[in-house]
């Protein structure tokens, strides 16, 4: 028995579940505590096009930079204060390709540190254990901050979500992170490297599960792994609060960025 209580050899406790229940488990919007699914959704975006807006007038940046051929393969890229849709295979690949790009744009980088939220973690987890080699350059990964992700993908297979991923069983094994630690006979990353599993209490119970069992993975593979659970918070309010600077995520992510440094 671990300490999710879950008894390894039973079956995975999400497949007792129907289609309906599935669903609902891994719709974020429905578990919001202090707003509507639309005013949450709408109030998601607009604080996102916000927080770029700002950042763009407040620093120095390239945007649209293409780091492939493909009309969506482009990244902004922001310069630090003080600086003198396809597949899922295909999103892997160019969030890999374009990590490749910065380290090699940028070979004498004091850290790359990636931070993702919801399906955005998954993308960044999937870095863990990237082929680097086959992108000509290994980045410069100081650390990972994993927010309400998701780890295993099969068991979105079995809701709408699935309609526009169209994930057979063997793309959803080969790019789940859960699954992809659990195989791996190489850490392509440092272990050392630390990695912040965070998830929001208001997040359903299967994301609790899912990050709780991803860090368990980790840590059993010799990472260096945390996990937090913040307090009063849904799946869109603990990333909304990254703006504020006192927020305590926010303050996790600065305190292992300068104590990595």
């Amino acid at each position: 028995m671990d300490v999710t209580g879950e008894n390894p050899g039973r079956e995975a406790s999400w497949k007792k579940m129907s289609k309906e229940e599935l669903e609902i488990q891994y719709s974020p919007s429905g578990w919001v505590v202090r707003r509507g699914a639309e005013e949450t959704l709408r109030t998601y975006s607009q604080i996102g096009d916000e927080a770029t807006k700002r950042a763009q007038a407040a620093r120095g940046s390239l945007l649209h930079v293409p780091y492939g051929d493909r009309e969506r393969e482009r990244l902004d890229i922001y310069f630090p204060e003080d600086e003198s849709e396809g597949t899922l295979d295909q999103m892997v690949d160019q969030v890999t390709q374009s990590i490749a790009f910065v380290q090699k744009r940028y070979p004498c980088n004091e850290g790359i540190y990636l931070c993702g939220h919801s399906a955005g973690a998954h993308l960044a987890a999937m870095m863990l254990l990237a082929n680097w080699t086959k992108h000509g350059a290994t980045p410069n990964l100081k650390g990972f901050f994993l927010v309400s992700g998701i780890y295993d993908l099969e068991p979105i297979m079995h809701i709408p979500e699935n309609e526009a991923l169209l994930m057979t069983l063997e793309d959803a094994q080969r790019n789940s992170p859960q699954r992809c630690l659990e195989v791996a006979l190489t850490q392509p990353v440092d272990a050392a490297c630390p990695v912040l599993v965070i998830v929001g209490q208001h997040d359903s119970p299967e994301y609790h599960r899912q990050s709780r069992e991803f860090y368990q993975a980790l840590r059993r593979g010799g990472w260096k792994a945390s996990f937090e659970e913040l307090d009063d918070v849904d799946h869109f309010e603990i990333i909304w609060n990254l703006t504020q600077k006192d927020y305590v995520l926010t303050q996790m992510i600065l305190k292992t960025i300068f104590q990595e440094s």
